[in-house]
């Protein structure tokens, strides 16, 4: 008999599943549904950095995606033996005291702060701030300590605290609290008791300060320092956690009718996407995987023994079995990536949105939105590369490592009457590989050995230019992952250990890894070009910081 799983991957705009052949890797079939609510700006508010999802484009996506591959697929449905899930991070949602998310509640439907608080909402800047500074002088210790020593408005206590200063109302209904992650696999499995559910290791060691060394989460004491609402949360979420190759639960009746499959189907513990992400590209020690889309994250594992007690400051956290079990797990990225370039293209596309429009169908519009970012590229990749050409800071979302920072900006210097659209798009690529450069940087200063970096997801698989001057700057050769949906592939390798086909990570990669189809080796003398032009961005970086009031 044949044996399949599933892996489900939910980014930013949409879910994917893909439906994997667990002897060779193999996807059968895979099926992609955008969130409708999400598409049209519900809930969210962009002046303020306000950005959440309702959980029912999530359910909805769910359900639609796995049938979908199931019956097109036409396997026999006892053949799939798991489903592992990994989302954004960190997001997470309240929920009441019998397990429902507030916002599936009728009298909080349309309520913002009870939805998922998407990774990349920063209104929570302020509350941040208050975890890093009390965090230095508390007296059972730094809790930041193994999330690189700084706490982000994008993770877990900050959202909260800021959601239960603004609304009393979710403040008083919300019990608990999930990552998305670990909601979406709660709802699989049945929704079973709060206090039994599997939480994920991997959001909570990298975004809640959950950590061996302290027995699990911050203490209530300091949790209560913030607010004593936090402090009596503590006792409601989770003590211990779980690594994605072990099982969460079985599939419940409900969404086994719901999605055509049996109760026999295994659901493994929920993780982030770029973790997964990584175990697709068939990460090992010494291997940066780099998932680049919106954003970037950037993983690397290394054995308890290299790492020792030391800590890398300034990154996303280290944690034991977040990637791979047995190994460290150490998570760094960028704020912003591909929505660097998305920015561009939304600026000059200000006449075909306010003018063009009057003249064009909707179909020419979309055609030339479509073909901007490719002539920009084949535009920029023409032109020299000049310390007077213009140079920008690729903070437009905030600074998320090294050192995190979301009230920093992005700029733009060196203009001048002869600079152009593609002047500036090239600035713009270049940006967000000296962004990259900087990462690779603190790792290698902190001890961390980078030998190779191989790159996944949508910027990685389209833009040769973009990768080829990644390479440059970095002065590594950088691999493409073969696989297009590598997140989704490393939740099915998570899922095929889960449900027994294989017993660990390294086995289940050996066999169900895509490889790589590309390698872009670094050019010498663009290389010595950049060199000089990323000391000019560091020193932009330092005038930015130190000398433009960013709050």
């Amino acid at each position: 008999m044949k044996e399949y799983v599933i892996g489900l991957d939910f980014g930013t705009d949409s879910v994917r599943a893909v439906l994997v052949d667990s002897a060779t890797g193999e996807t059968v079939e895979s099926a992609v549904h955008w969130y409708p609510r999400w598409r049209e700006g519900q809930y969210c508010d962009a002046s303020i950095n306000q950005w959440r999802q309702h959980p029912l484009d999530h359910i909805e996506g769910m359900e639609m995606t796995i049938k979908t591959v199931v019956s097109q697929s036409g396997v026999t449905p006892s053949e799939v033996r798991g489903i592992c899930i990994d989302t954004t991070g960190s997001s997470p949602i309240a929920l009441d005291e019998s397990g429902t998310a507030l916002s599936m509640r009728s009298d909080m439907s349309d309520n913002p702060h009870g939805m998922v608080i998407l990774w990349k909402d920063h209104t929570a800047i302020a509350e941040a701030e208050e975890i890093n500074t009390l965090s230095r002088t508390w007296h059972e210790g730094d809790y930041t300590r193994y999330v690189g020593g700084i706490y982000s408005s994008e993770w877990f206590w900050a959202k909260i605290l800021r959601t239960i200063r603004v609304d009393e109302s979710v403040k008083t209904a919300a019990h608990t609290w999930m990552e998305h992650c670990d909601y979406m696999t709660y709802l699989l499995v049945g929704e079973p008791e709060l206090d039994t559910f599997k939480r994920s290791r991997c959001a909570a060691g990298h975004k809640a300060m959950w950590h061996e060394n302290w027995g699990g989460l911050p203490s209530e004491e300091y949790l209560s320092a913030f607010d004593p609402y936090l402090g009596a949360l503590r006792s409601r979420l989770y003590s211990d956690t779980y690594t994605s190759d072990e099982v969460a639960g079985q599939l419940s009746a409900d969404w086994a009718e719901r999605l055509g499959l049996t109760t026999d189907c295994v659901v493994a513990v929920g993780t982030f996407d770029a973790h997964a992400g990584a175990v697709g590209a068939e990460v090992e020690e010494g291997t940066l995987v780099r998932v680049m889309g919106t954003s970037t994250c950037d993983i690397i594992v290394s054995s308890s023994s290299a790492v020792g007690d030391s800590t890398v400051k300034g990154i996303c956290g280290q944690v034991d079995g977040s990637v791979v079990p047995g190994l460290v797990g150490l998570e760094a990225g960028q704020s912003a990536f591909g929505d660097v370039l998305a920015w561009w293209k939304n600026v000059i596309s200000w006449p075909l949105d306010h003018i063009a429009s009057s003249y064009l169908t909707e179909e020419q519009m979309a055609a030339i939105k479509s073909d901007i970012i490719v002539k920009l590229s084949e535009a920029a990749e023409k032109l020299p590369i000049s310390d007077s050409a213009p140079l920008a800071l690729d903070w437009v979302n905030g600074r998320r490592t090294p050192d995190a920072n979301q009230l920093l900006k992005g700029a733009l210097v060196n203009l001048s009457l002869g600079t152009s659209a593609a002047h500036i798009f090239r600035a713009l690529v270049e940006a967000i590989c000296y962004g990259s450069r900087s990462i690779v940087d603190r790792f290698r200063e902190e001890g961390v050995q980078i030998d190779t970096v191989v790159g996944i997801g949508g910027v990685a698989k389209k833009s040769g230019f973009i990768m080829q001057t990644l390479a440059d700057v970095l002065d590594m050769q950088i691999k493409v992952a073969v696989s297009e949906q590598a997140p989704a592939l490393g939740a099915a390798m998570y899922a095929a250990v889960a449900s027994g086909i294989y017993t660990s990570m390294g086995e289940a990669a050996a066999a169900m890894g895509n490889g790589m189809e590309k390698t872009y080796h670094p050019d010498p003398q663009r290389h010595s070009q950049y060199n000089d032009l990323y000391a000019n961005y560091q020193k932009l970086g330092i005038f930015v910081e130190t000398q433009i009031n960013n709050k």
